[in-house]
């Protein structure tokens, strides 16, 4: 039914066949269902700015937590290289130190 002048019509041609009560039940049950999906609509459209964005919030947030965690871990294997390279920079300059005054 796209619009309210079809009603009208079905209104009268179902009170002319003059419907049982199951009839008139289902058409009103029908209706009422109709209408509720229609507000559920109308709600979720009006909502729907509202939880993108804080989807948009919760996304970027999430995104920010990773990078700052990468970040977090490059710096520890920056460290951690750092800290290999003297250890291993400071054995071999003792071996050639020994090695000196061997020869």
């Amino acid at each position: 039914m796209e619009t309210v002048q079809e009603l009208i019509p079905l209104a009268r041609e179902l009170m002319a066949q003059r419907p049982n009560r199951k009839v008139l039940k289902l058409y009103v049950l029908g209706g009422v269902l109709a209408f509720v999906g229609m507000v559920i609509g109308v709600v979720e459209t009006v909502c729907s700015p509202f939880t993108a964005a804080s989807r948009l919030r919760d996304e970027e947030a999430a995104v920010a937590e990773l990078q700052a965690a990468q970040e977090r871990k490059s710096l520890a294997t920056q460290t951690l290289r750092e800290k290999s390279k003297q250890q291993e920079a400071v054995p071999c300059s003792r071996a050639l130190s020994i090695r000196q005054h061997a020869s």
